[in-house]
This record gives structure tokens, sequence and C-alpha cells, in this order.
């Protein structure tokens, strides 16, 4: 018995020796005012396999209907009620609920509700990334574009009238 859990420490004593922690800085980056994004696991610390966003959306907040050619996007709500479209079905999803969205499915985002929503977007794999700092750096003209460039196809408009998303940005506040 006592072999058999010696082994196993030494199991994952050798595991902890070839785990990396994230070298990721921690700061929020904004797309749009009242959108920003945090990234948790950068797509470099998993050899491309995956990378995991934290979003934090203001209400009235959403994004354009869109598809991934190269990735599937897997939503997990942290705090908040975020409505997503996929597909010709809209559904609420309160705290602690997930879906995923396949490569080339339309779907988009967004928070109808009073408060602010927060929530985890984990894409597999996870090259997108530099489409997602280079906006928020805001070093891109044409985002629908840029996007492109990526395999993200902007291929409509926000969920409903009057959100604000990266194509009509809230005027500065004063």
């Amino acid at each position: 018995m006592r072999g058999g859990l010696e082994n196993i420490n030494r199991l994952v004593s050798q595991e902890r020796r070839h785990m990396a922690l994230s070298n990721v800085e921690s700061e929020w980056l904004e797309n749009t005012p009242g959108e920003r994004f945090k990234i948790q696991t950068s797509s470099s610390d998993t050899g491309g396999a995956y990378l995991m966003l934290e979003f934090e959306a203001a209400p009235r907040i959403g994004v354009p209907l869109h598809t991934h050619d190269n990735e599937e996007e897997h939503f997990i709500i942290v705090e908040g009620t975020a409505q997503i479209a996929v597909g010709d079905k809209t559904q609420d999803f309160p705290a602690g609920t997930s879906i995923t969205v396949g490569k080339g499915i339309p779907h988009a985002w967004c928070n109808l509700t009073d408060s602010p929503v927060r929530f985890l977007v984990i894409f597999t794999p996870g090259r997108i990334e530099g489409m997602f700092r280079a906006i928020a750096a805001k070093k891109v003209d044409d985002v629908k574009a840029f996007a492109s460039s990526y395999g993200t196809r902007i291929i409509g408009l926000a969920m409903h009238p009057g959100l604000n998303n990266i194509f009509t940005p809230r005027p500065p506040a004063d």
C-alpha cells in the first residue's frame, strides 16, 4: 500500500515540474467602451491548443453576428446573464451555465440586463489571440477585414437594435 502512495506522490511531483504558470499579464484590455477582456491563458502557454479569455460586459453591450472558420468557442457564464444566439436559436444563459459553438456556426452574444455580465470564453485552437490584442490596442482601422484575416467573419448586426459594440461605440463619457 505504501509503495502505491509513494509512486503517486512521485508522479505528481514530476507533473508539477512540467507545469508552467501562465506568463500572461493580468491587465484588462478594452475592445469598445463597456466591453473588456483579460487573457487568462495565452495560446502561447498551450502550444496553440486553446486560448482562455475572461470578458466583462456592461449593460447594452453585444457583438455582431459572426462565425469562426478555425475555432470552436466555449462560453462559461460566471456572473450575470448573457443572451447568446447560435444558429437560429437564442437563449439566456445565467451564471453557472455554458454553451459550445462549433466552427462555422453563426453566433453572437449580448447583455440585455441592467447589471454587468462576466464570462469565460475558451477558443480551441487558440490562434485567434492576435486578433483580440490588435483590436484592443486600436491598431486596426477596418475591423471587419482584419477579423476576416483570422477566419472570423462578421456576417450580420448585433442581436438587438441599439446595442453598443465595436462598430457602434459609445461616445466618450464627459
